[in-house]
C-alpha cells in the first residue's frame, strides 16, 4: 500500500543533513552528482520528495562550500538552487529560496561584489526594526492570528501576568512589545471580572522607539476606549526612546502601592545584539521592582563559531517555521508571502551579515536561564492555568494537533510537530543582588 503521509520540510531537511554527514560535500557539486550519490530508496520517498531532498542537498553542499570559501563552486550550486526554488512554490522550495538568497548575499559581501537584486534595508533602527513592521503591517497581523502556536504562547503569557496580580488593586503593566495592544485586552477583561479584589486602577505603559510612537499612541487610545466599556479606571502612557539604552526609571512614574508587571514579547533577541543594551535595560527594570517579568523568545541558537553549524541550526529551525505557516495559512493567501519574506529577512541577518552587525541574537531557554541567573534573577513557575489557556487555544484550532505544547522545567515551549519554536518563561529579581554581579555586568 502506498504511503499517504507526505514528509514535512523539517523532515526532508533532517534526511538531507543526515545524508550529507555520511558523504563528503565535495562530491555534491551539481544536481547530476547528487542524483548519483543520493540513495532515495532507503528512505522510501515519493518522486516529489526526492526532488525536494535533492534540492536541499544542493543547498547544503553550497553552504559547505561557502563556509570553506569555495565561492565559485558555491555560486554555481546557488544559481541552480535559485532556478529550482521559488517564494511561491511548495514549502521546501520557499525555504531553499530564502536560504540561497542569503548565501548569495554572504558571498557577495565576502568577495566585495554587488548583487543586482540586493537592496539594503533603510530601516536600521537600534531597538528592534522588525517589531515596527510586525506591529504596523496588516498582512503580518492577519497571519499571526492564524498561527496557533504563536497565539497560544501569548495567551499563556498574559495568564502568567494575571496569576501574579491576584491581590493587586493598582496594577502597572509595562509592555515592551505592545504592537496593536490586542493582548492587553485579555488582561483588562480578567481584571475587570475579578470578584475577590476589585481593580482600583490599571496603568499600561507602552515602550518603544521613536518610529513606533504613533502606533503605540493609537494602541493606547483603543485600550482607553475598551477600558470604558469594562468600567475600569485606566490610564495609558508611552515611554519613547531613540535607543533602549536611553530608557530611564523616571519615564514610568511609579507611584507608591503600584504592583508592576513587565511583558517582553520577543524583543530580547534584538536588544541582546546591541553591546551593553540588555544589561542597561535589566538594570532599569530591576529598579522598577516588578512582581514578575514575563518573556517570550524564539527557541533558537545560532551562536556557534562555525558557520556550517550555524547554518544547520537555522535551516532546521526555519524549516519548522515554514511548515507551521504552510499548515495554518492557505497557499493562495497573499499574506503568506509577506510573513515568509519577513522570516527570510531574519535568515539573511544571520547567514549574510557579520556577527557584530546582526540585528538579532537568538538564544535558547537554557542559555537565557544562565544569563538571567547570573544577573541575579530567579525563574518563576509557569502555572498550570497558563498551560491550560494555551492548550484550550491550540485545541480550538483546526491545525492544533500539529502544535507542540510542553513544559520544560518551569517554562513553557510551543512549536510545530515536535520542534520547539517559542519559549515562555517568568522571572523575578532577587532581593539580594550581589555587588560582584553588578560589577561584572558593568
Amino acid at each position: 500500500m502506498a504511503r499517504v503521509h507526505r514528509l514535512s520540510t523539517h523532515e526532508i531537511v533532517r534526511i538531507s543533513k543526515a545524508w550529507v554527514s555520511e558523504i563528503s560535500s565535495e562530491k555534491l557539486t551539481d544536481l547530476s552528482t547528487i542524483q548519483h550519490f543520493f540513495n532515495s530508496s532507503q528512505f522510501g520517498l515519493s518522486a516529489e520528495e526526492i526532488k525536494d531532498t535533492e534540492l536541499v542537498l544542493l543547498l547544503l553542499a553550497s553552504a559547505h562550500k561557502t563556509g570553506n570559501k569555495q565561492f565559485d563552486d558555491a555560486s554555481k550550486g546557488l544559481n541552480l538552487c535559485d532556478f529550482l526554488s521559488s517564494d511561491k512554490g511548495n514549502s521546501v522550495q520557499r525555504v531553499v529560496h530564502y536560504f540561497a538568497k542569503a548565501l548569495q548575499q554572504k558571498i557577495a559581501r565576502e568577495t566585495r561584489t554587488v548583487l543586482s537584486d540586493e537592496s539594503e534595508s533603510s530601516e536600521n533602527n537600534p531597538l528592534c526594526p522588525a517589531e515596527i513592521r510586525m506591529g504596523a503591517d496588516p498582512a503580518l497581523i492577519s497571519c499571526c492570528l492564524q498561527l496557533p502556536c504563536l497565539q497560544a504562547v501569548h495567551f499563556a503569557a498574559i495568564q502568567a501576568v494575571i496569576d501574579s496580580l491576584e491581590s493587586a488593586k493598582t496594577v502597572h503593566f509595562i509592555d515592551l512589545g505592545i504592537k496593536t495592544g490586542s493582548h492587553c485586552t485579555i488582561l483588562m477583561q480578567a481584571l475587570a471580572n475579578r470578584q475577590s479584589c476589585a481593580i482600583e486602577l490599571l496603568k499600561i505603559s507602552g515602550v518603544g522607539i521613536t518610529a513606533s510612537r504613533q502606533r503605540i499612541e493609537d494602541a493606547g487610545k483603543r485600550l482607553a476606549s475598551f477600558a470604558q466599556t469594562l468600567h475600569i479606571p485606566f490610564s495609558f502612557r508611552t515611554a519613547i526612546v531613540a535607543n533602549i539604552k536611553d530608557l530611564k526609571v523616571d519615564m514610568f512614574e511609579i507611584n507608591d502601592g503600584e504592583t508592576v508587571a513587565i511583558f517582553l514579547p520577543g524583543i530580547l533577541r534584538f536588544i541582546k545584539a546591541q553591546k551593553g543594551a540588555l544589561q542597561s535595560l535589566l538594570r532599569v527594570l530591576r529598579k522598577l521592582n516588578p512582581c514578575v517579568m514575563v518573556i517570550i523568545e524564539a527557541e533558537l541558537n545560532h551562536n556557534s563559531p562555525w558557520f556550517i553549524d550555524q547554518f544547520h541550526e537555522l535551516l532546521l529551525f526555519y524549516s519548522a517555521c515554514y511548515d507551521g505557516v504552510e499548515g495554518c495559512i492557505a497557499q493562495c493567501d497573499p499574506n503568506r508571502i509577506t510573513i515568509e519574506a519577513c522570516l527570510g529577512q531574519e535568515i539573511r541577518d544571520v547567514v549574510a551579515v557579520k556577527a557584530e552587525e546582526r540585528i538579532f541574537k537568538h538564544m535558547k531557554i537554557d542559555e537565557w536561564r544562565d544569563y538571567f541567573i547570573r544577573f541575579g534573577m530567579e525563574e518563576a513557575e509557569i502555572s498550570m492555568s497558563s498551560f491550560y489557556q494555551a492548550e484550550l487555544l491550540v485545541k480550538s484550532s483546526a491545525s492544533g494537533k500539529s502544535c507542540l505544547l510542553v513544559k520544560h522545567g518551569k517554562c513553557l515551549l510551543t512549536g510545530w510537530k515536535g520542534t520547539p519554536i517559542f519559549s515562555l518563561s517568568a522571572w523575578k529579581f532577587q532581593q539580594k543582588y550581589s555587588k560582584k554581579i553588578c560589577a561584572e555586568e558593568s
